[in-house]
């Protein structure tokens, strides 16, 4: 997993150093779908999308949700399911690296949320003490997007995003 998560640092770092005008702007929005490529959980593929509406040039706010489930066999089945959701606010850097290619979106953010996690076993039915409590999350994040064409495009995040510390995926712009 260390090695994926160079590839995307690289990935990301080569963003900022070709890019030369910024693909963000004021009243942009902005919807990513993607996948987890690790789980902090030992298990299944994280899913999450992120919308967000571009508020002045360089910040834009929107909602976050990831949904990640994995279901143990062996001894006993264990399931476990864990839902993250929330508020999310980023912090586009395009004008102050002075990035002029609307190709090229770099940024960083936050979210704040609530996690829900389940866990059952197979034997009781009933859920398992754990230490993946439900409650208030705080995530940051850096990302990169690179849109293919002036609406669609790839992105590459790292950070605590969900149940996952690297996500690629697809983005929309409208």
């Amino acid at each position: 997993m260390k090695k994926i998560g160079v590839l995307a640092g690289a990935l990301l770092l080569s963003m900022v150093m070709y890019a030369q005008n910024g693909g963000y702007s004021k009243g942009d929005k902005l919807l990513n779908i993607g996948l987890g490529l690790n789980s902090y959980y030992s298990g299944g593929i994280p899913f999450g999308a992120s919308f967000e509406v571009g508020i002045t040039d360089d910040i834009s706010v929107g909602a976050n949700f990831d949904y990640l489930s994995h279901k143990y066999k062996g001894l006993g089945d264990y399931k476990f399911t864990a839902l993250y959701f929330g508020a999310r606010g980023s912090y586009h850097f395009n004008t102050l690296l002075n990035i002029d290619n609307e190709k090229i979106d770099v940024y960083a953010g936050a979210t704040l949320g609530y996690r829900s996690f389940s866990w059952k076993d197979g034997y009781s039915g009933s859920g398992l003490k754990s230490s993946y409590g439900s409650g208030v999350y705080l995530g940051i994040l850096a990302g990169g997007k690179y849109y293919f064409s002036e609406k669609i495009g790839a992105f590459v995040e790292l950070g605590a995003i969900g149940s996952t510390n690297v996500r690629i995926g697809v983005a929309f712009k409208f």
